[in-house]
């Protein structure tokens, strides 16, 4: 007699697959944002050591040439008398022009990070593969058909920054600090001059009083600066700092508020650092973003972070007047003064570098005093600010880390 058998069970029920599939879902749910934030923890560590690397080069360029890499240097050709072909900006055919001392610290560093090769092409006069002659030290860094202008340095980068290709030219996160005054930040110490038909640079006694009464961090534009200047201590005092890139969507921290001054640049951010937030020109409902339609610049040109050659303050300089992240609001085109401030894609603050190379990571409610006091400035001797040069930052603890020789002391420990 044969007993039937049953056959057992093979497989899982849908409602089984689909509790397992629930189950994963769940778990994945919960690892994807942890995973997300290591993967960001490891980028700003990135960040933080190429920071790092660039202290680190100034620092050795400072001990190979007793004096800081300077912003705003370059070449210019000052026994032409026609000051078009004194210092062209290289826009033009057939003749690439000089840089018109329009060159960052950052290009001065290059062989002290590993980019030797670099150098030697933008420091030596040559021909390019098209055939194109180009002089020591290159053209204009608005020359976009000048390779090493045009390339992309990993040590320049911060990896959290998603920002590439057209229409920068070469990107920077990085740009130095010139202090915790906005004005002569663009023009520096240098003026054209009508009666001889060109350029000079530090020898007309008015612009020089200008600029050393409000440019007060460790980077003057276009003067040369040494570590013997820094007053306050290296430990005490911002080198340089953070920048996010613009990735066109008008972004309040890359993508500048423009033409913000009348006739002359003692207007807008010069008398009040907030001037474009009480312009009501930041979108009320996004205030990350401004208002369509703004006063900002259309076109490649007049972007944070575009050139990474170019000494201007929108693209490689920040000051210590708002906290990190905050607005960036210029008197006038792309090319002025204004309020740049440091910024990045990290969450709640930015990187800044001290003078003795320490990279510290500034959070955006840092203690920034008063930030509608007027900057520092003084002009040609018959008007000033009313913080007159010499005075103690209006800008709290922030100011005075922006500031070299101030006299400030700093009581608060800062995070490394």
């Amino acid at each position: 007699m044969f007993q039937k058998r049953t056959s057992g069970r093979t497989g899982f029920t849908l409602v089984e697959l689909l509790v397992v599939i629930a189950i994963i879902g769940v778990l994945v749910g919960l690892l994807l944002p942890a995973v997300q934030a290591a993967r960001e923890a490891a980028r700003r560590m990135s960040c933080s050591n190429n920071f790092k690397q660039i202290g680190l080069g100034i620092h050795n360029y400072h001990s190979a040439f007793k004096s800081l890499p300077m912003q705003g240097t370059g070449a210019t050709n000052e026994q032409e008398n026609n000051w078009r072909n004194a210092d062209d900006f290289g826009a033009t055919l057939p003749a690439p022009g000089y840089t018109m001392f329009r060159l960052s610290m950052l290009v001065g560093v290059l062989p002290f990070v590993e980019q030797q090769a670099l150098w030697e092409e933008i420091s030596n006069p040559g021909i390019d593969a098209e055939g194109e002659s180009w002089p020591a030290m290159g053209p204009s860094p608005v020359t976009i058909r000048y390779k090493p202008w045009a390339t992309n340095i990993p040590t320049y980068r911060c990896p959290s920054d998603p920002g590439s290709g057209l229409p920068s030219i070469g990107r920077t996160n990085y740009g130095a600090c010139t202090g915790d005054s906005i004005t002569r930040g663009a023009l520096g110490g240098a003026r054209f001059h009508g009666n001889q038909g060109r350029w000079r640079h530090w020898d007309e006694n008015w612009l020089v009083l200008q600029v050393r009464a409000s440019q007060r961090g460790v980077f003057v534009p276009r003067k040369e600066s040494k570590f013997r200047d820094i007053l306050d201590g290296l430990a005490n005092t911002v080198m340089a700092g953070e920048m996010a890139t613009d990735l066109g969507d008008r972004d309040v921290r890359t993508d500048p508020s423009t033409f913000n001054s009348g006739v002359g640049v003692w207007e807008g951010p010069a008398l009040n650092p907030k001037h474009c937030e009480d312009a009501n020109q930041k979108d009320p409902e996004r205030p990350q973003f401004w208002l369509a339609g703004g006063p900002r610049l259309t076109g490649a040109a007049g972007k944070r972070g575009y050139r990474w050659a170019d000494f201007y303050p929108l693209y490689n300089q920040v000051n210590t007047v708002l906290a990190p992240n905050s607005e960036l609001c210029l008197t006038r085109g792309h090319t002025s003064d204004g309020i740049c401030p440091p910024s990045s894609r990290h969450v709640g603050g930015a990187h800044i570098l001290m003078g003795d190379g320490a990279v510290i990571f500034i959070t955006d409610s840092i203690e920034a005093g008063n930030s509608r006091q007027m900057p520092v400035w003084y002009r040609n001797g018959s008007s000033q600010s009313t913080t007159a040069p010499g005075s103690e930052s209006p800008y709290g603890l922030w100011g005075a880390l922006g500031s070299a020789a101030s006299k400030e002391t700093i009581e608060e420990e800062l995070n490394q």
